[in-house]
């Protein structure tokens, strides 16, 4: 045997002896002791990195399935991953999750199925099996601080049982028309959100409410006069270090108008990536909060006599990588494209109120008092207009729509605003109404109560149209459910049942026991 066969044979023994002892240790008395597998566990930085390589990918282009390879193999080899966590929403967009374990991923990925009729507005009892299907190009790492070592994130799309995208998934509906548009005529959707919400004390402060008492802000810091060890200040800090780990691409985080109310912007994604990232910044936000003792709010409008939160929308169309909103010569610098899309926006601004604001609270933050943007007009400068044309350039012309609730469903309305701005940019020239006019002049006002909204909703038939209606029949009904358990008057109190019945609030079990 030669030298270089002998060293060789040494390295192999010394190799199979360091498998045979792992997940194994000697204590001191030589005897064997179990020891828990390594478990992965990355830095803030190093999950940033791999988030941003597979975010480039996701919005490159690359397939679901070139991913799904890649990614599986990387599974197989990758030790110290335990678990998968599988995202997906219901109808009113509230984010449910389950966590299945790597090997049986691995094993079965293909056939994941769950009980249907256990999520408000999907199947019926006799008929409850879905199914799951992964999307490979939402792969997430996870910081294991918040959600334990050794866990990734996937979102999923809802499948019937015959494997076709479930009607009632609006993650799927917004996948198929986003990448039917991409595949057609080569236009791309870009979204950026706004998304404010409140901070609490105490945790579960929205499970206990008590209209008495109302919610107790943590902190009277707001807007640009937070002291850097604030608790707001803290809070915020934290959530933009998880965003930044989770590749977000962070671009400003502050507090805002009201005491303790908060809002952290992160950079334009594609549509269908936006709106996982909008429900990701919820959970993210409610376990931050829930980690110091604190609780997050997404209510509209959860005090009176503040400011409420919105989720403002801005929203761009590129094309070959040109932004096709905007025109160097016009004098707000948007080009007819982005002019036809508002319009189609406005035109049906009334149909779709029920979507951008879904809850009975919601309607509390159209109050004009209080910078409601409830005027069916367009504006460079009112905040009161439902979009506002922001100071934009070639690369950050956009419209944004400001009457977006940060409590939607935005998979859902994503899909009714493309599709609404899709029906005004169809116009030819000649039947184009000039949208210009209603920058000036009196504006109609958008519903301001959810039961108006309802009555717009219900004989709305472009929605009918888009959302099917059968679907249609059903977002109907899960609002006038909510709606009927909360006094119809709004007054000036926040009354308890349109905090405890609200659909991100509420634990589903204790609707079956009223």
């Amino acid at each position: 045997m030669t030298e270089h066969e002998v060293m060789s044979k040494i390295a192999d023994s010394k190799v199979s002896e360091k498998k045979k002892n792992q997940g194994h240790r000697r204590d001191y008395n030589g005897s064997t002791v179990w020891k828990l597998p390594h478990l992965l566990d990355l830095s803030y930085l190093e999950l940033e990195e791999k988030n941003l390589r597979v975010k480039k990918d996701r919005i490159s282009g690359v397939s679901g399935d070139e991913m799904r390879v890649s990614l599986i193999s990387y599974l197989e080899e990758e030790e110290g991953i335990k678990a998968v966590m599988l995202c997906f929403t219901d109808l009113e967009g509230k984010l449910h999750a389950l966590d299945y374990d790597k090997k049986f991923i691995l094993s079965s990925y293909e056939n994941l199925t769950f009980d249907g009729s256990s999520i408000r507005g999907f199947t019926e009892q006799h008929e409850s099996d879905l199914r799951l299907e992964i999307d490979w190009t939402s792969f997430r790492w996870l910081p294991s601080d918040l959600f334990g070592a050794g866990k990734v994130l996937v979102f999923a799309n809802v499948c019937d049982q015959g494997g076709s995208y479930y009607h009632t998934d609006f993650r799927s509906r917004l996948k198929e028309l986003t990448d039917e548009l991409k595949e057609q005529k080569g236009l791309t959707v870009n979204v950026a959100p706004e998304v404010e919400g409140f901070l609490f004390k105490g945790v579960k402060a929205e499970q206990s409410f008590d209209e008495n008492k109302g919610f107790e802000l943590a902190t009277m810091s707001g807007y640009f006069n937070c002291l850097p060890q604030d608790t707001l200040r803290l809070f915020i800090d934290k959530f933009a270090e998880v965003q930044r780990s989770l590749g977000f691409e962070n671009e400003k985080d502050h507090p805002e108008v009201a005491p303790a109310q908060f809002e952290l912007n992160f950079r334009y994604s594609l549509a269908l990536d936006t709106a996982d990232q909008i429900l990701l910044y919820k959970l993210l936000a409610r376990q931050i909060a829930a980690s110091m003792g604190l609780t997050v709010s997404f209510l509209p409008k959860p005090i009176q006599d503040l400011s409420g939160s919105g989720m403002h929308i801005n929203v761009s169309f590129s094309q070959n990588g040109k932004n096709i909103f905007f025109d160097e010569n016009d004098e707000r610098k948007l080009s007819d494209t982005a002019y036809k899309f508002l319009y189609g926006a406005l035109n049906y601004g009334k149909d779709m109120c029920l979507l951008m604001n879904p809850s009975v609270n919601a309607y509390r933050r159209l109050d004009p008092h209080y910078e409601a943007p409830n005027q069916i007009k367009v504006s460079s400068t009112d905040r009161g207009a439902m979009i506002r044309i922001p100071i934009g350039n070639e690369k950050s012309a956009r419209v944004e729509v400001r009457t977006v609730a940060p409590d939607v469903n935005p998979y859902l309305y994503l899909y009714a605003l493309i599709k609404a701005g899709l029906e005004g940019m169809e116009f030819s020239d000649a039947e184009f109404v000039d949208v210009k006019a209603v920058f000036s002049g009196e504006a109609e006002k958008l519903p301001g109560d959810i039961y108006t909204a309802l009555e717009f909703h219900d004989h709305s038939s472009f929605l009918a149209d888009i959302m099917g209606e059968d679907d249609h029949e059903k977002y109907s009904n899960l609002k006038k459910i909510a709606a009927d358990r909360a006094p119809r008057e709004l007054g000036h109190r926040v009354k308890a049942e349109e905090i405890l019945y609200h659909h991100e609030v509420t634990n589903q079990l204790i609707w079956a026991d009223f």
